[in-house]
């Protein structure tokens, strides 16, 4: 599938952005905007998420593949991946790292997480949401608001609510909740056996960790290392998984440093 996407920038390497669960390439506007002058940037819309296509299942393999259509030409890119976008990007560059030049990770690890515990809660609730008796986005914050009582959290989730008034309800989910629901466990795991056969990639990694996050631990390192054994483990400290929200500063730092900008 051909996924939808946002470019910024004429000049420069080019720089693709993945979002994370939940999310959508123009959570990255921010970030993009700050390397536009020196970058031609790529904010994609993961599938089923945003404004991009949906199919009958998510996996990370067919996640890369989308992202891999829908790049225009052959160049290498810059991968720029948190969480969810950050597995799918590390999927991509197993199976085709002619297309990666270098690969940014953000707060994730390339190994199988037991559970992503506050997810189902949290899809259970935008599921068993009453579309129809919504009539202002408040209304939507008070009735996610026990299984999200985090309001930065809860409005991160809430952007993918629409008004729609082709819908019966007038409202709908942009974000397919039955099946990253069905699927989580795929989202949440690592594919091995797929990627077994497979040679490490051989690029420059830069993998960010947040100190608070859980993501990202001492015993996934030796996954990290066998798969991508050119990576620089950077901790940005004070932060969890949300790392390009919660020390964008930072972040962007960082970022500009690993893509070679120079006075960054």
């Amino acid at each position: 599938m051909t996924l939808h996407h946002t470019a910024l920038g004429t000049a420069g390497s080019r720089v693709v952005f993945l979002h994370g669960l939940f999310g959508q390439g123009k959570n990255w506007t921010g970030v993009a905007k700050q390397i536009a002058e020196r970058h031609r940037v790529t904010l994609i819309d993961l599938p089923h998420h945003g404004r991009s296509p949906w199919s009958d299942r998510f996996t990370l393999a067919e996640a890369a593949a989308d992202v891999v259509a829908t790049l225009e030409d052959d160049e290498p890119v810059a991968l720029v991946g948190p969480s969810l976008g950050g597995k799918v990007a590390m999927v991509l560059a197993l199976l085709h790292p002619e297309r990666v030049e270098r690969l940014v990770v953000a707060d994730i690890s390339p190994v199988d997480y037991p559970g992503l515990s506050e997810f189902p809660r949290y899809i259970a609730a935008m599921k068993a949401m009453d579309l129809a008796a919504l009539h202002t986005r408040e209304d939507a914050e008070q009735a996610l608001a026990d299984a999200a009582p985090d309001p930065t959290v809860r409005g991160f989730l809430l952007q993918n609510l629409r008004r729609d008034p082709a819908s019966s309800t007038g409202w709908r989910w942009q974000a397919n909740l039955e099946v990253l629901d069905r699927d989580l466990g795929a989202i949440s795991g690592w594919p091995s056996d797929e990627l077994a056969a497979l040679p490490p990639y051989e690029g420059p990694v830069l993998w960010m960790a947040g100190e608070r996050s859980g993501y990202v631990r001492p015993e996934f390192e030796p996954a990290m290392d066998a798969l991508f054994p050119h990576n620089r483990k950077v901790t940005i400290k004070g932060a969890g998984h949300w790392l390009h929200s919660e020390k964008p500063e930072i972040f962007v730092e960082v970022l500009r440093r690993f893509l070679g900008d120079t006075g960054a």
